[in-house]
C-alpha cells in the first residue's frame, strides 16, 4: 500500500510525463518548485523555474517526445517528501534518473525541489 507521499509523487510524475509528451514545456516547469535545481548531465545545472522551462522547451523543440520510465522506485524521506529514481527513455535518447526529490506542497500536490538525471551517450 502506498503512503500519501508516494501517491502524490506518482501523480505528479505522471503529470510531468504527460506534459512533456504533449510538448508543453511550461507545464513541465510547473511541476518544479520556484527555486528548484535541475542537474542534467552532461548538459549542465539549471536553477529556478524559468531556466528549467527553457531547458525543456529546447529539448521539445529539438523533437524529443515519448518519455517513459522503467525500474521506477520511490523512497519516502519523511511524510512530506520522497525520492524517485528510474531509468528513462524517449525518442532518440535514454538515461537514468539518479534523484528526483519531490516535496508535498500546501495544496497536497508534490513538486520537484531537486532533479538529477543523466543522458547516456
Amino acid at each position: 500500500m502506498q503512503t500519501d507521499i508516494e501517491q502524490a509523487i506518482v501523480a505528479a510524475s505522471e503529470q510531468w510525463k504527460a506534459a512533456f509528451n504533449a510538448g508543453n514545456a511550461r507545464a513541465c516547469a510547473a511541476c518544479y518548485e520556484d527555486e528548484a535545481t535541475m542537474v542534467a548531465a552532461p548538459f549542465g545545472e539549471y536553477r529556478g523555474r524559468p531556466a528549467i522551462e527553457a531547458f525543456w522547451a529546447k529539448l521539445i523543440a529539438d523533437g524529443y517526445r515519448n518519455v517513459a520510465y522503467t525500474d521506477t522506485r520511490i523512497e519516502p524521506v519523511d511524510e512530506s517528501s520522497g525520492v524517485l529514481t528510474a531509468r528513462w527513455s524517449m525518442d532518440g535518447a535514454h538515461g537514468v534518473i539518479t534523484r528526483e526529490l519531490w516535496v508535498l506542497q500546501s495544496d497536497g500536490t508534490a513538486r520537484l525541489r531537486e532533479d538529477h538525471f543523466e543522458a547516456a551517450a
